[in-house]
């Protein structure tokens, strides 16, 4: 048996009826992610002994013959963005190299209560910017289907991770198209939540009012099992509503027959790759045969997304970025100057990289005096409109479905010269943060030459990730 291959399911089931024990399941985990990592360069740091230490708790536990939980002994890897209280978060970026942070994020410590076993961290885009994993200190991150592609970013060492069977499971943070991007590009399941679905306490902030987390995972049954236990409310995110959790493993086999399924023309145009919409397409038929009723809607303002998003995000990226000035956060610089402003320059000029400095200095500029009716406060106004399309359209229709990517996974470097073709990765990603809805990306199928993968989106109403699921489940199902 290939213990790196299986499902959560199957782990529970395994460890359950003693067929393998929790450290043999997390010893060919390690092995894995350092063989692997290896050839993709998805991992920042393994975490072994922990790990180990985790596995022997569990084995102490059935050995004990006491109850073990869905998500025990579970190997999972975590972007290297959410707090680890004693294991170094790098964020991908030189200001933060050195950093070892003295708390758990809140799904660390849910997961860490939940008995799973952290592998390790996984590379990112710096600060998670980027739609590539290719802005990094680490180096760039590569796909494992070919490793002359990118994997996607930010999150696509976390995605990388999951792709290589390094781990059953891995958590990212999607605030504009970071989760089901890399998750398309790797061919893989990744679930973008609705805005304050999932606490963001602990995680570092790109965009607060578009930050999310979520898992990647083999299959849609095992986001649901990862999803209901780290959803909720948490008294250190505001963000986060007194929302009853589901049931979402329970929900996420059931029947789709009757099912309205919005189809956006907006989402299939010209400017989406004709392989990415024949397979989202022939996709959308089996769903259709299944008893779903495929409705086409319009999405007009789509096309304001991007432009909308590359002011707020900046913007908000700008000023939670302010904090790292090398004095209460990140390594000092080399030289530290005669005088403050020369320090401020020394150490952000050396700690951020290009991408980051990009988006500070558009940030700082449409917050300006002067500045801000023209671009953050008319942004602003063309997000609710947005918001208020989405929700025009889940009036008609219970999801829609469309692309993830306008393409496939491309070449190491062959966009990262040019800031508005990386920034156009996320032209259908994008609204859905927008809106605040949740999202998920399924395999659908793979390009004729290279094989690479391709995704659909599944996009549902506020709090709709069971019908999300259960939609991907289904076609994972028939597929």
């Amino acid at each position: 048996m290939d213990l790196s291959t299986l499902t959560i399911e199957r782990v529970h089931e395994g460890l359950k009826n003693k067929e393998f024990s929790c450290v043999e399941l997390t010893e060919a985990h390690l092995e894995q992610a350092r063989k692997e990592n290896e050839k993709f360069n998805f991992m920042v740091t393994i975490t072994d002994e922990e790990a180990l230490e985790q596995a022997k708790k569990v084995d102490e536990k059935i050995a004990n013959g006491e109850e073990i939980g869905p998500l025990e002994g579970v190997p999972y890897c975590l972007k290297d963005i959410f707090n680890t209280k004693g294991v170094r978060t790098t964020f991908s970026s030189n200001i933060t190299r050195d950093f070892v942070p003295p708390y758990d994020a809140t799904v660390v410590r849910k997961l860490k209560e939940e008995g799973c076993v952290l592998i390790g961290k996984t590379n990112m885009d710096e600060f998670a910017c980027g739609a590539s994993n290719e802005y990094t200190i680490h180096g760039a991150c590569k796909n494992p289907v070919n490793p002359e592609y990118v994997t996607g970013g930010s999150s696509g060492g976390s995605a990388a991770a999951v792709a290589t069977n390094s781990c059953v499971f891995a958590l990212g943070t999607d605030t504009g198209g970071s989760i089901r991007q890399p998750a398309s590009f790797c061919g893989i399941v990744g679930l973008k939540n609705t805005y304050g679905r999932v606490s963001r306490s602990g995680v570092n902030s790109m965009a607060s009012s578009l930050d999310t987390i979520g898992p990647f995972t083999r299959n849609c049954k095992d986001a649901a099992y990862v999803l209901s236990k780290i959803a909720g409310q948490d008294v250190n995110d505001s963000t986060t509503p007194p929302e009853e959790v589901p049931d979402y493993v329970g929900k996420v086999d059931g029947d789709i027959r009757g099912l309205k399924i919005g189809v956006p023309k907006e989402f299939f145009d010209d400017k989406v790759d004709k392989e990415v919409s024949d397979s989202v397409k022939e996709a959308l038929k089996k769903l259709e045969a299944q008893g779903a009723e495929l409705v086409e809607v319009d999405f007009p303002s789509i096309k304001y997304a991007i432009a909308v998003y590359y002011i707020l995000c900046p913007a908000e990226l700008s000023a939670n970025l302010a904090r790292f000035d090398a004095i209460r956060y990140g390594s000092k610089p080399e030289t530290e100057g005669e005088d403050l402003t020369d320090y401020y320059f020394n150490s952000r000029g050396e700690g951020f990289g290009d991408e980051i400095k990009r988006r500070i200095m558009i940030g700082t500029y449409v917050l300006s005096a002067g500045y801000f009716d023209a671009y953050y406060k008319k942004a602003l106004k063309v997000r609710t409109m947005i918001i208020e399309e989405v929700n025009r359209i889940f009036e008609k229709v219970d999801v829609m479905v469309g692309p993830t990517s306008p393409f496939p996974a491309f070449k190491i470097g062959s966009k990262s010269g040019d800031p508005l073709q990386m920034y156009l990765a996320d032209a259908l990603t994008v609204p859905i943060n927008i809106a605040g809805v949740p999202s998920v990306n399924v395999p659908v199928g793979k390009t004729a030459g290279e094989g690479l993968p391709i995704g659909m989106q599944i996009i549902g109403p506020q709090f709709s990730e069971d019908l999300i699921l259960k939609v991907g489940a289904k076609y994972e199902g028939i597929a």
